[in-house]
């Protein structure tokens, strides 16, 4: 059974003092921070098998492939019940906790795939890293979609969509703004290069769900959602800090509030946080900070893991109260700011010089400061963290295919669905124009014959002049249809092989 509400949920301790997280203040944030190699993934580990105990559900990245080992029950070997018992845990039993795992390129999970619409024009141009124009056009790409009852899936109709706009950008520009080749042509190179990195599995259906991520098991625990992004975030930084947003913006959007709470409903936990943040427009910044401001309501925590706290805005900094501080070094002049800036986060302990400490911490140790029970930030203790009942170090290939193919969403998301979208209407209004432009011109030719034989040779040679440009007129229409239905639509499809969100855009499932 999941545990008490009421307790506490243990980190670490030393000789005098333990540190624990109140379950009702776990929604009001937290960064985790440390140099690599300073414990922080062991850290996590305790306190996602601490939220799923308590019947939280979490999403976890997992970047180094290390992660995955809290499925399996631990061995507790006299080191480790020595480590409990000095922090004040006593004995500690070896548990796992229940857990689904989540991969975009379907290897090491169940495949992880978003609709275009559902990830909206803003985060797709950081996506595709736009300019302020091109992004403009993106926005209007998805107003003349939403207006035309279009659905966008995936990366062919954005094509799609793309191509549409530039034939008709004479008739949008009175409309919706001007669209220029040039930008056009500058988010389609931009696609292209989403496709080398194998952005093409990300967008598609069958879509997931915010409720296939907020499960519980049987016994009451929460699911603890790992996220395998090793090749993700080697290939694609932005993708995988642009999947971690689109949660926290489906969270926002769609969770009813809900006030304060004995416990949050889902922790979300942003490893290699300074991704967020780096290179980002300050609009998608500012928004960031009001989600993670206003989403305390709706009973989520949301956890930021990085090296350093400079790696994360001092906007959202302050809204972060529950903190554990790894080792840092200082072996430059911006180390040491950063050594600063961390030691200046936490409430003062007279006993303790933090600034110094911080250099002093050895692996598995930290410098812990919690929320209470009325929300104010203890004092910062320095503390060793507490052993994981789970497994320290990752699960076999084996191990993780039994319990992916023993999951409750097994078989749900492997097979790729492809519903008439975008691309598809496009191509019938395209071979409908080609049909149509041919049968006119062949009763056109028809009505030309029948004049022709019924008047003068004058009136031949009038006829004869119009009639010339009359073809001229069908083929050039007949000519830009035909691009359209298929060299186009063999481009669309090469295309395949590589939010603002809205019921409108995601449509009826």
């Amino acid at each position: 059974m999941p545990a008490d509400p009421s307790q506490t949920l243990l980190l670490g301790g030393n000789a005098h003092i333990s540190v624990s997280l109140v379950p009702c203040m776990v929604n009001r944030h937290g960064l985790v921070a440390g140099a690599t190699g300073t414990g922080k993934t062991i850290t996590l580990q305790v306190m996602a098998q601490a939220f799923s105990d308590l019947g939280v559900p979490v999403l976890v990245p997992d970047i180094k492939g290390d992660f995955s080992g809290i499925a399996k029950p631990g061995v507790m070997s006299d080191k480790l019940q020595q480590r409990a018992a000095s922090v004040g845990l006593g004995a500690i039993t070896a548990a796992s906790a229940p857990t689904v795992f989540w991969d975009v390129h379907g290897e090491h999970g169940h495949p992880l795939r978003l609709t275009i619409s559902d990830f909206g024009p803003l985060m797709l141009a950081r996506l595709l890293n736009l300019n302020e124009t091109q992004s403009g056009v993106l926005q209007i790409l998805f107003r003349v979609a939403d207006d035309n009852g279009w659905l966008l899936l995936d990366l062919k109709d954005l094509r799609a969509m793309l191509s549409h706009i530039n034939e008709q950008r004479t008739e949008i520009g009175p409309r919706y703004g001007n669209v220029s080749a040039a930008s056009i042509g500058a988010i389609q190179r931009a696609l292209l290069n989403l496709d080398n990195q194998g952005g093409e599995k990300l967008f598609g259906e069958p879509a997931v769900t915010l409720e296939d991520f907020m499960q519980t098991d049987e016994q009451g625990r929460g699911v603890v959602n790992i996220l395998h992004a090793a090749r993700l975030y080697r290939d694609s930084p932005l993708a995988y800090s642009s999947i971690l947003l689109w949660l926290l913006s489906e969270l926002f959007e769609q969770l009813p509030e809900v006030g304060d709470l004995d416990k949050p409903r889902f922790v979300l936990f942003f490893d290699e946080a300074h991704l967020l943040f780096a290179d980002t427009p300050k609009s998608l910044v500012d928004r960031i900070e009001q989600v993670v401001r206003l989403i305390r309501s709706k009973g989520v925590g949301v956890y930021f893991v990085t090296q350093s706290p400079l790696d994360v805005p001092e906007s959202i900094l302050g809204q972060l109260g529950n903190r554990v501080q790894h080792a840092l070094r200082a072996f430059t002049p911006k180390d040491q700011k950063a050594v600063r800036s961390a030691a200046q986060t936490f409430r003062s302990n007279p006993a303790l010089n933090v600034e110094q400490a911080i250099t002093e911490l050895a692996v598995g140790e930290a410098l812990v400061s919690l929320l209470d029970e009325k929300g104010v930030p203890t004092p910062v203790q320095r503390v060793l963290m507490r052993p994981p009942a789970s497994q320290m170090g990752p699960i076999t290939d084996q191990e993780r295919a039994a319990i992916i193919a023993d999951s409750v969403l097994a078989g749900v998301y492997e097979k790729e669905v492809d519903r008439e979208s975008a691309y598809e209407i496009l191509q019938a209004q395209a071979a409908r124009a080609l049909s149509e432009e041919t049968a006119q011109t062949r009763t056109q030719k028809q009505a030309k014959a029948e004049s022709a034989s019924r008047t003068s040779r004058g009136s031949r040679q009038s006829t004869s002049k119009q009639s010339t440009w009359v073809d001229m007129a069908s083929s050039i229409g007949r000519s830009a249809a035909r691009a359209f239905g298929t060299q186009l639509g063999r481009q669309i499809l090469r295309g395949v092989l590589g939010s603002l969100k809205s019921a409108e855009r995601k449509g009826v499932k």
